[in-house]
């Protein structure tokens, strides 16, 4: 049974490979060129000095993936909404790694005050990421046609989003 977990700065290594092989290989993301460890390592950094989570996936020591969250915008007004990433190892896909890594990201995110979660995904053939989005209770709320464009073709960006607690009904804040 994989094990989910804070990330540490051990884990840069796994977490830059495993990302270097979706820049180069999926649509996942629009990066073209993967980002070095060093890169990594700052926007690690910059999630978790944020407060915000960043998880890893492990079995038998191997980091299998990987997701954080990182605030929507940086205005003060969307302060209770933020983005999820899951990159998962090519091995691990399908074996439900990914939802696992969700439902987790879902509760520390909102244990730390976020409202409401947003997932930007990329390519709309993106079915994996799509489908686990779905599964963890994510709804569509639109598609941003043709707007990358990678590996010779132009490529959509799908947008779900989904409320964590109590979301919108009640305010963020003392009146």
């Amino acid at each position: 049974m994989p094990l989910i977990r804070p990330s540490t700065d051990a884990d840069v290594p796994a977490i830059t490979a495993i990302y270097a092989h979706h820049v180069l290989h999926g649509t996942g993301t629009f990066e073209t060129t993967p980002p070095t460890e060093a890169d990594m390592a700052a926007r690690r950094t910059d999630v978790l000095g944020k407060g915000l989570p960043y998880l890893v996936t492990e079995e038998a020591g191997q980091v299998l993936g990987f997701a954080y969250c990182q605030w929507f915008k940086p205005r003060p007004a969307y302060r209770f909404s933020a983005e999820d990433s899951i990159y998962l190892h090519p091995e691990a896909a399908g074996r439900g790694a990914g939802r696992a890594l969700l439902t987790e990201l879902m509760a520390r995110a909102e244990a730390v005050g976020v409202r409401k979660l947003i997932a930007v995904i990329g390519d709309s053939g993106n079915a994996g990421s799509v489908g686990v989005h779905r599964a963890c209770g994510f709804q569509p709320v639109g598609t941003l046609a043709n707007c990358g464009w990678k590996f010779g073709r132009w490529l959509d960006v799908v947008l779900m989003d989904r409320y964590l607690g109590e979301g919108a009904t009640t305010p963020a804040e003392p009146a």
